[in-house]
């Protein structure tokens, strides 16, 4: 389904070099438990070594922790014949929440503005909870950094355009972030 096939694009980026620095051949199995989760195993080949232990990112939850809307001008904004400039800003935090398990979390905003005055704001912080195993601490946060946040991006980018939607606007469709 298209849920799945976010998951695959989202963690087809985890290079092997962020999974425990193996160079040699990666073989990847992706599994779905009964609850959904969506499981991604890096194992070695045989040809890494007797012992080489394979990492673990597996994806438990993917929720809105937070969505904002402001409409300061509604209804005469409607009205405005001018495009408006969309101001974007991004950040993303993440923490462990568990052994192994690590909230992350996206937060978009996405201003429209004509001239000085706001015709709407929305703030929407999409999280992920994240069971990552068997990543050595010098690749764990590139992971929690880059990977999660890879993981989240397209569901917050829906969760913004529906929410400006909302408000009474065209939706926003955000680029794809690499």
């Amino acid at each position: 389904d298209g849920a799945g096939d976010q998951h695959r694009n989202g963690l087809g980026e985890v290079g092997a070099d962020q999974l425990g620095g193996l160079e040699e051949r990666i073989e990847e199995q992706q599994d779905h438990d009964d609850d959904g989760a969506c499981t991604h195993r890096r194992h070695a080949d045989d040809e890494a070594g007797e012992g080489a232990e394979g990492a673990t990112f597996t994806i438990d939850k993917i929720y809105v922790k937070d969505l904002s809307l402001e409409n300061p001008g509604s209804p005469q904004s409607f009205a405005t014949q001018e495009q408006p400039h969309i101001e974007v800003g991004l950040r993303t935090r993440g923490e462990q929440v568990q052994p192994d398990v690590y909230e992350c979390v996206l937060t978009v905003t996405l201003t429209a503005k004509v001239g000085e005055k706001t015709l709407f704001l929305v703030e929407a912080a999409q999280a992920g909870l994240f069971t990552i195993r068997g990543v050595p601490p010098e690749h764990l946060q590139p992971v929690i950094a880059i990977n999660c946040p890879t993981v989240l991006f397209p569901y917050v980018r829906e969760t913004l355009a529906d929410a400006v939607t909302r408000a009474g606007f065209p939706p926003i469709h955000l680029a794809p972030i690499n």
